[in-house]
């Protein structure tokens, strides 16, 4: 082969060859799509909990001199605000009230959504799919406008101030959304094993406890953390039903019961808020593998 050959050749080769393109390195590509926005969520999610933490441990000298103390730190770290709260204040009453009240109203959601969705996905009655279609729209009803004729209907049968009007108001807004969640997880249940149940003389009620409840216990457990977690957060209900300090919850009392005029007992009222916040967290981090599986499992269908 020539020169003259072999210069023609990469003269060619030169003109096709595509020009090389700037590369990210995959370290740094990675560091920019997962890794900063997801230090970005987690700040943004965590840093309340590290203020909650940091003032309730705070002197009252700290948290009202941010010129000589850094308000991001703890210099010297005291108990005294949360000693005022377990023994200065009912603050183990308004816990107890609000476990009990997260309880009952749970309890009386779970039950009452098992057994709509149950009939609402397995029975297959003339506009089944249109009563799903209600009782989620229900959801959406803002709890604002639902709490004046409830006031007027908890007033009528004598539950004024008790938290059993708690434990029967909460499952207005509980029912629809669970009722929602169990059906789709009901769905991803094979219909055949209750059709050879069936066969086998089996009622719908044996049906529910032996065959489909057994496996559905991860839906149940979903809607069992989003019953007790809105049950123990809610204000609007708590607020409006109950009058008494020693009938309060946690949400209401620590708001109402802790600010003095225009006083705010800052160090109470974060050491209340960090308390009352550890049952549902210690509940989540339980159970947040059967959370994620049963909501995928009712979106999917």
């Amino acid at each position: 082969m020539t020169d003259a050959t072999l210069a023609e050749n990469h003269a060619e080769s030169t003109k096709t060859a595509p020009p090389e393109r700037l590369s990210w390195d995959s370290g740094a590509r990675r560091m920019v799509v997962l890794w900063l926005p997801l230090c970005c969520f987690l700040l943004i999610l965590l840093f309340p909990f590290y203020w909650m933490t940091v003032t309730a441990f705070k002197p009252n000298a700290e948290l009202y001199d941010f010129g000589r103390h850094n308000p991001f730190w703890i210099t010297s770290p005291t108990l005294d605000h949360i000693y005022k709260l377990l023994f200065e204040t009912a603050y183990p009453s308004w816990l107890f009230t609000t476990m009990s009240v997260a309880i009952g109203a749970t309890f009386l959601s779970l039950l009452s959504s098992t057994l709509a969705a149950y009939a609402i996905q397995r029975l297959r009655f003339r506009g089944s799919q249109y009563v799903g279609l209600a009782i989620y729209l229900a959801y959406l009803v803002p709890p604002s406008i639902l709490f004046i004729p409830l006031a007027t209907t908890i007033v009528q049968f004598g539950l004024f101030d008790s938290p059993i009007a708690l434990i029967l108001v909460y499952p207005t807004f509980l029912v629809p959304f669970c009722t929602w969640l169990l059906i789709g997880y009901f769905k991803s249940i094979p219909y055949e094993l209750e059709e050879c149940a069936l066969i086998d003389g089996a009622t719908r009620l044996q049906i529910l406890r032996q065959i489909t409840l057994p496996l559905a216990i991860p839906g149940l457990i979903s809607a069992g953390i989003f019953s007790f977690t809105l049950s123990w957060n809610e204000f609007i209900y708590a607020l409006a039903f109950i009058q008494s300090s020693e009938n309060k919850t946690v949400p209401v009392a620590i708001l109402t019961e802790l600010v003095t005029g225009d006083v705010y007992q800052w160090g109470a009222l974060m050491a209340g808020a960090l308390l009352g916040s550890l049952p549902v967290a210690i509940f989540y981090s339980f159970f947040v593998d059967y959370y994620v599986s049963s909501l995928t499992g009712a979106v999917k269908e």
